[in-house]
């Protein structure tokens, strides 16, 4: 044998393998690696050289890279069998060899050498092979021992003849993976469930149940009668199993709401005669909580035309009564001419077919135009929409329903039940379909009593519409004389929004809120004047929040827009509240704009004429001095009154403006002193007033002379 430019016999060969072969019985084990470095060759070769020899003149075993003798590998092979059968749970051999790895390390102390993994591995193949050890080997690492797999099968099948159910959780802590295939082919007649397996018997204890339950007329929770490890899953579908539950289902004679809940029929039929009858009781009472909210396009209509009769109200000054004769007047003409509209109105009291088609859009009021066929059927079908949409949204909402069902219902609560709402929701969501249909049919009936209620209020919603909102637009010609004047501006713009706008608003809101009563079936007695009702921020916000649909995003922005600074933005959402509802918003041209300017002036005249109160004189005649110079209606809050006598510097002459302006300025003085007052008697400042008073007095019949000339002054 040729080795690195050497030849050596294979007699030499056969002395080492003699002194190997003594050495390796001294020491029971040595590396390849260790005889290699001695004899100076590499370990390849060693193992060439030993392998033909193992057994003969060797006296030993190879096994990776290490030369045992037979006692050693017996020695090693008793500690794995040993260890093997000491294991009676799954394991991962990895860790058992890793065990042994440090024991042996300890047994031969600092000079032993590590047994590799593959050494143990080798010896347990071996002994699988020959029985000595039994279980089942995967993937080479994992080791199952029979005695774990018997005490498996004995567990469960304990279990299961105990209880007539088992746990899926059960079976995994067991280390049995697929737990539905391993019951159903050891227990072929059980039932799987969602959680559990069980046996039929369990059926036959539920149904018993349930005839009892239908018997009494009652309900069961089938929760209660299963074993707690049962979850709401686990019900349903083992109701769902049972032919017995199928029978009584399919003859009406119970039924199932929710996961685990039974119903009888009778029980439901008792539960909601009770409910049916107590939403009677409302619908006398006109209790808004149950109503429906089907035609709330109708209510859309009706909510438009109520604001504008608010708009005579007077600026700060006391205009009043001729803003309501300039509306009168403007109601009378408006009868005689231009319609506002198309009204439409269904007396036989279906609701579904009543809509209000407005004859105008916003674009076509200006022209004059009427709407064509193809947009009035638009109108219907999006009122028809808007109908279908709210009817989703009816009442009586789940919560009134579950606290009826909680009072007529009291079962539920005395049973124990954990969570009552649960099964009072699932009640609710069952009853109020038929509750929703019972209140519809009713509702109707109740509708046709209401329509010539409504017929009237939106007739009389469309005039006080049209002459109010025509006031706003006359007042609000006179803002743009301002507009130069960024802060007077703003002060005449949100006066007129709280003043004006304000009692259009309040109308409107208050309108449409009854309307919307009416149209439900409510019963409405007959209320105050709307031109007089005065709503609250909050009160405002809570009936727009009330209306359907698109409807009260819009009334919420009219709201909203009475807190801003334009009155354009508020005429601009209350035409898209108007359209909405189905009315119509007019705009003022310029033959109505002279017709209702010489009726303010008339009206505002007769009042400078009969005024005896020399605070407010002023602001009537400066009111009055505008429509004669600028043919503008202009309301100003107190305010703003001097900056409006000082826009007439260069329209009238200097002793006419001295006169308007020394009144103006003994006004302020007065109004000081009384803001002053203390209503001390020893004080002084009354007797001022009182003096002061006199001066403005005497001064009135020049003013007054100003606007009405020295004989009517």
């Amino acid at each position: 044998m040729l080795i690195q430019g050497e030849i050596i016999s294979q007699s030499y060969w056969d002395s080492v393998a003699e002194e190997i072969n003594e050495r390796l019985q001294e020491c029971s084990q040595i590396a390849l690696a260790e005889l290699a470095a001695q004899l100076h060759v590499g370990s390849e070769l060693v193992a060439s050289v030993l392998e033909p020899r193992l057994g003969t003149m060797v006296k030993g075993r190879l096994e990776g890279g290490q030369l045992y003798t037979p006692a050693y590998v017996a020695c090693v092979s008793a500690m794995v069998r040993g260890a093997s059968r000491g294991v009676t749970v799954p394991t991962n051999l990895s860790v058992l060899w890793s065990t042994l790895q440090q024991l042996l390390q300890e047994m031969e102390g600092a000079t032993g050498i590590a047994v590799e993994s593959s050494f143990f591995q080798s010896l347990f193949n071996g002994l699988v092979k020959g029985g000595e050890v039994i279980g089942t080997l995967r993937a080479g690492v994992h080791w199952t021992p029979t005695v774990f797999a018997f005490a498996q099968k004995e567990c469960v099948d304990s279990f299961f003849s105990q209880n007539s159910f088992i746990s899926y959780d059960a079976l995994q802590k067991l280390g049995i993976s697929q737990p539905i295939q391993f019951l159903q082919s050891r227990y072929p007649e059980g039932i799987p469930l969602a959680t559990v397996f069980v046996h039929p018997s369990i059926t036959e204890m539920l149904d018993a149940a349930i005839e009892d339950a239908i018997e009494r007329g009652s309900w069961l929770d089938s929760l209660s009668v299963l074993p707690t490890f049962f979850g709401g899953q686990d019900a349903s579908k083992i109701m769902s199993l049972s032919p017995f539950v199928q029978s009584v289902l399919k003859a009406n004679k119970a039924l199932i709401v929710g996961d685990s809940y039974l119903f009888s029929s009778s029980f439901v039929k008792d539960v909601y005669d009770r409910v049916e009858k107590e939403m009677e009781t409302l619908s006398h009472s006109g209790s808004s909580t149950i109503m429906l909210s089907e035609d709330s396009h109708l209510v859309k209509e009706a909510k438009a035309g109520q604001d504008i009769n608010k708009s005579s109200e007077p600026f700060e000054t006391g205009s009043e009564s001729g803003n309501s004769k300039r509306g009168t007047e403007k109601g009378s003409k408006k009868k005689k001419g231009k319609s506002s509209g198309t009204k439409t109105v269904s007396t036989e009291g279906d609701s579904e077919n009543e809509d209000y088609i407005p004859t105008k859009s916003r674009k076509n009021q200006k022209k004059g135009k009427g709407v064509s066929s193809s947009q009035v059927a638009d109108s219907r079908k999006g009122a028809k929409k808007e109908s279908s949409k709210t009817q989703e949204e009816i009442v009586p909402s789940d919560e009134w329903l579950m606290q009826k069902l909680a009072i007529l219902v009291p079962d539920f609560e005395e049973q124990g039940i954990d969570n009552p709402q649960t099964i009072l929701r699932h009640l609710a969501d069952h009853l109020r379909p038929k509750l929703v249909n019972y209140w519809k049919e009713r509702r109707k009936a109740l509708f046709t009593e209401n329509v010539e209620k409504m017929k009237r209020l939106l007739d009389n919603l469309q005039r006080k519409l049209d002459e109010s909102f025509l006031n706003l637009q006359l007042y609000e010609k006179a803002l743009d004389l301002f507009e130069d004047d960024q802060s007077t501006s703003v002060t005449l713009h949100r006066h007129l929004l709280r003043t004006v706008a304000t009692s259009i608003a309040d109308m409107l809101l208050h309108n449409l809120d009854i309307h919307n009563k009416l149209k439900n079936g409510t019963q409405v007695e007959d209320s105050q004047n709307s031109e007089s009702i005065s709503l609250s921020s909050g009160e405002r916000t809570a009936i727009a929040k009330s209306f359907p649909g698109s409807q009260s995003k819009r009334a919420l922005a009219v709201v909203e827009a009475l807190e801003g600074k334009r009155v354009e933005t508020f005429t601009t959402v209350l035409r898209d509240l108007a359209e909405e509802s189905g009315l119509l918003l007019k705009t003022l041209d310029k033959k109505l704009e002279r017709t209702l300017l010489h009726s303010y002036r008339k009206d505002l005249t007769s009042q400078v004429s009969a005024e005896t109160d020399p605070v407010s004189l002023l602001p009537k005649v400066v009111s009055l001095l505008y429509i004669q110079v600028h043919s503008r209606a202009l309301q100003a809050p107190g305010r703003a009154i001097s900056v409006a006598v000082t826009r007439l510097k260069d329209k009238l002459d200097d002793s006419a403006y001295k006169i308007l302006t020394d009144f103006q300025t003994a006004t302020v003085t007065l109004l000081a002193l009384m803001s002053a007052a203390t209503g001390d008697e020893q004080d002084c400042t009354s007797d001022r007033i009182l003096s002061k008073k006199e001066i403005l007095e005497s001064q009135m019949p020049a003013l007054k002379a100003l606007v009405l000339g020295s004989s009517q002054a």
